[in-house]
């Protein structure tokens, strides 16, 4: 079972070390591999004057120190080619956003990296649609690709989850992780920001097990109601164990 989590964005190193902690504490008291996410700039915000990140250099250096302090394996997103050879440096698996998820040159970029490349489902596409930024991955010398259901977008500020999309997808590779967090989102609904229902994120997990996923993403923090980024379906930190328990 593929396990990914971490706060949305890089906000402060403080945040990292107390996230990063508590995945150490889970790793070793359950045999556990969790991958630790952030992302050092978040390039699809709903307004301008949302925080991004870190930036780049900044980002991937201290992402570099958190996986030198704690052993985790790191997941990072990129949204352009050029960043794919030094998030690839750094993190173990690259991760395509889901708009960006037809973008040949960002897939040829990120599979010449020899990294993992985690492929977000565009909220635009089916399930049996991602065969084809699968094969554009492995054409260009990807060796393992995985990729995530995130819910389908119907427009009036609302997600909908068809969980027989990740059946579809297991044809293409035997990794299909379920987005727990990125699933509740209401896009643009919070006036300038995203809304959120992270009430539904145990079920959305269990949901997605029954249908065969082989692995669950969640963005987690401290505190959801302060986070600079995806507060509204963020799930608290201390109510990750219990969902990891439920999954196990």
């Amino acid at each position: 079972m593929v396990l990914i989590a971490g706060p949305c964005v890089i906000e402060s190193a403080e945040l990292l070390d107390t996230v990063a902690a508590e995945l150490v504490r889970l790793n070793k008291k359950y045999s556990l591999d969790i991958i630790f996410k952030s992302s050092f700039d978040k390039a699809n915000r709903t307004s301008l004057q949302s925080f991004r990140g870190p930036g780049l250099d900044k980002g991937l250096q201290m992402l570099a120190d958190l996986k030198q302090k704690y052993g985790l394996r790191i997941l990072t997103d990129i949204h352009e080619p050029c960043q794919a050879a030094p998030a690839g440096e750094v993190a173990d698996v690259l991760q395509i956003p889901a708009f960006l998820c037809r973008q040949t040159d960002l897939l040829v970029a990120a599979a010449r990296t020899g990294r993992i490349v985690n492929i977000k489902k565009a909220q635009f596409l089916s399930g049996s649609d991602m065969r084809y930024p699968v094969e554009k991955a492995r054409q260009s010398g990807a060796t393992d690709v995985w990729l995530t259901e995130r819910g389908n977008s119907f427009g009036y500020n609302n997600l909908v989850v068809d969980f027989r999309n990740i059946p579809e997808m297991l044809r293409f590779t035997p990794t299909v992780i379920m987005d727990c967090t990125h699933s509740v989102q209401r896009p643009g609904a919070g006036d300038g920001f995203t809304g959120g229902d992270r009430q539904f994120i145990p079920a959305m997990a269990l949901a997605a097990k029954a249908f065969g996923a082989t692995g669950y993403f969640f963005e987690i923090h401290p505190d959801p109601a302060t986070a600079l980024s995806d507060g509204t379906n963020m799930l608290p930190l201390n109510q990750f164990e219990d969902v990891v328990k439920s999954l196990l």
